[in-house]
């Protein structure tokens, strides 16, 4: 048996560390939740969260990754700027038990929407690795928190600053940074 982790979270976080010793936590509870069961990972692989999660579930036995691409492989690798984060994409696809891309959306925002809902109607549990606030854009970390509260899932929230709205400047939340906050797990 398997427990579904679904991922939302920042694209442009910081001090790394704290986020991933957040994640950390907060997949050790999962497990103390759903005792002998492997994690699957469900996970856009975005840069930032989606990845951070990814790697960490990977990284134990037994786990496996379910690539939800918002678009198809070849737009969705457009959105990553650099040549390392691009090889980093392909190589997280290659290591997923499934790739499954998304049917076409009106837009990109809707794409990444409809990703966020995919990943919440098939996951048991969520990981948020976000901010507190509300989403930037539509899609954004924030409305699919809420969507996952308003369905009573289990909830892992590492907070982690995102970024000045309109930039691409990281912010900390300072003390707050990487803690976990649980709910109804």
């Amino acid at each position: 048996m398997t427990v579904a982790i679904g991922v939302t979270g920042h694209r442009i976080l910081m001090e790394l560390e704290k986020v991933e010793a957040g994640i950390a936590g907060a997949l050790v509870r999962v497990e103390e939740k759903y005792p002998n069961r492997s994690l699957t990972v469900l996970s856009a692989l975005a840069e930032g969260a989606d990845r951070l999660v990814a790697r960490s579930v990977l990284a134990r036995p037994d786990s496996q990754l379910i690539a939800t691409l918002p678009l198809s492989r070849s737009e969705y690798i457009e959105d990553f700027a650099t040549a390392e984060s691009r090889e980093e994409f392909l190589g997280f696809l290659e290591q997923a038990a499934e790739v499954i891309e998304l049917p076409p959306a009106s837009t990109r925002d809707a794409a990444y929407e409809a990703g966020g809902q995919y990943i919440l109607n098939h996951c048991d549990v969520l990981l948020a690795v976000w901010d507190g606030q509300g989403a930037q854009g539509q899609g954004g970390t924030g409305g699919t928190v809420a969507r996952a509260r308003e369905r009573g899932l289990p909830i892992a929230w590492v907070h982690a600053g995102n970024r000045k709205p309109g930039t691409l400047e990281p912010t900390s939340l300072g003390e707050e940074q990487g803690k976990v906050t649980f709910e109804r797990l």
